[in-house]
């Protein structure tokens, strides 16, 4: 016998309640933003490292220690996208979607980063990312506060904290970094190898360590919050209104910085205790320079992304995965002559009931193996056809929830008694 293959770590095979849980994450998301006029767009799985590298920033962990690179056959070197927000800028400076437009777009795929699996964290991951190109005003960065809460209430989702934070300009962060170097510089002893390495090249990033013998020590830092540009407060003041208004909860957090040196002003995250360490389960804000960083014109833009493993395992913890039958109608044959007809009242109800699931018992079985099969399938009829139903041109319905008598009806007519057979039971539920 052959060696067996495994998957690689950290890059599992989706399935059973897990797959249930995505797909009605995504249906759910994207019924979600239709209503909030949001368009899709596909990107590419590969891009240019060159583009990493310059959006999220060459000092970052995610640049450093955590991407996917290779040399091409050409010797170009190519990247597993460890997120989507510098892919989705490139392609509407590239599609000239920017100049002088408002594009709102959402996109869903794998993202790739080499790190430590553990639960919530893995190195191919999935997200569903948002972004707002072309408005600079606080009121969207509040919509899209919004909309998050929109989706968890619709998701069944609690217990989710929103944290949120202002990052400033450019150059008000400029000012505030040399006040948090000076500050750390006095207590270089207490940081760790990590905020060593980050003191001089994104000192930041150094709030936001999960080291809890360095909490006093962050917790003493200067905030940024403190040292915000006026348009800056004003623009954070404003989100915070909206969201009072709105009846949006949320803590101002401010060592949030988020771990990409593309943010300013508004970044926010929804946090759970429910899943241990990686309890961040979406997160963005506003990145107003990165469109004229990768060769656009000057755009303001704000998204965030949701982790989808992270909200799969809320889901399937808390039993919020809807119940999803299998089929709705289950046809039974049994004899050497019914799976040919089989087939074709099959397809003749499809073709009648578009939204209905038809499913066809396949592999032959005895009537008593073949209604296991359709009870199990949580199938409102089976559509009974043996031998001698077929001679007659008849099927039996049996229904397979409520007590109701079994009835034979001709096949030319099995689409108008199903209709009033479905349109029944549906009041009944």
């Amino acid at each position: 016998m052959a060696k067996q293959i495994s998957a690689i770590r950290g890059m599992n095979d989706v399935y059973g309640d897990e797959a249930v849980a995505f797909d009605y994450l995504i249906a759910t998301a994207e019924r979600t933003l239709k209503q909030y006029g949001f368009n899709s767009i596909r990107l590419p799985i590969v891009e240019k490292t060159e583009l990493f590298a310059r959006s999220i920033g060459e000092v970052t962990d995610i640049v450093e220690k955590e991407m996917y690179t290779f040399a091409d056959r050409n010797g170009e070197s190519l990247t597993l996208r460890p997120e989507g927000t510098a892919g989705c800028v490139r392609a509407i400076v590239q599609n000239g979607l920017s100049h002088n437009q408002i594009q709102k777009l959402y996109y869903t795929g794998p993202m790739f980063r080499y790190e430590r699996p553990q639960k919530g964290r893995y190195r191919q991951f999935h997200q569903f990312g948002v972004e707002v190109f072309g408005l600079a005003t606080a009121d969207i960065d509040a919509e899209l506060i919004v909309l998050t809460a929109r989706l968890w209430d619709q998701l069944g989702l609690d217990n989710l904290e929103l944290q949120i934070n202002s990052l400033g300009s450019q150059e008000a962060r400029i000012a505030y970094r040399e006040k948090l170097v000076n500050y750390l510089n006095l207590h270089k002893e207490s940081l760790d190898e990590d905020s060593l390495r980050r003191l001089e090249s994104n000192p930041l990033r150094i709030l936001d360590t999960k080291n809890p013998d360095m909490a006093s020590l962050v917790e003493g830092a200067p905030k940024l919050i403190d040292h915000l540009d006026e348009e800056s407060q004003i623009h954070f003041e404003t989100v915070k209104s909206h969201l009072d208004d709105l009846g949006i909860s949320y803590v101002v957090n401010p060592n949030l910085v988020r771990g990409l040196d593309y943010y300013n002003r508004t970044v926010f995250e929804w946090v759970t205790t429910e899943l241990g360490a990686q309890g961040t389960v979406c997160a963005g804000g506003r990145y107003d320079g990165l469109v004229e960083q990768i060769g656009g014109k000057t755009t303001p833009a704000v998204g965030f992304a949701m982790g989808l493993e992270r909200l799969m395992a809320l889901l399937i913890d808390k039993e919020l995965i809807p119940v999803i039958p299998q089929a709705d109608l289950y046809i039974v044959t049994v004899g050497e002559n019914t799976a040919r007809p089989g087939l074709v009242i099959s397809e003749m109800l499809r073709d009648a009931f578009p939204a209905i699931n038809v499913q066809m018992n396949c592999g032959g079985g005895s009537f008593k193996s073949q209604f296991k099969k359709a009870d199990k399938s949580g199938a409102s009829f089976a559509i009974v056809m043996g031998e001698q139903e077929v001679e007659n041109e008849e099927v039996a319905i049996k229904s397979l929830r409520i007590e109701a008598e079994q009835k034979t009806v001709k096949w030319d007519e099995l689409v108008s008694h199903l209709h009033r057979d479905l349109c029944t039971r549906r009041m009944h539920e």
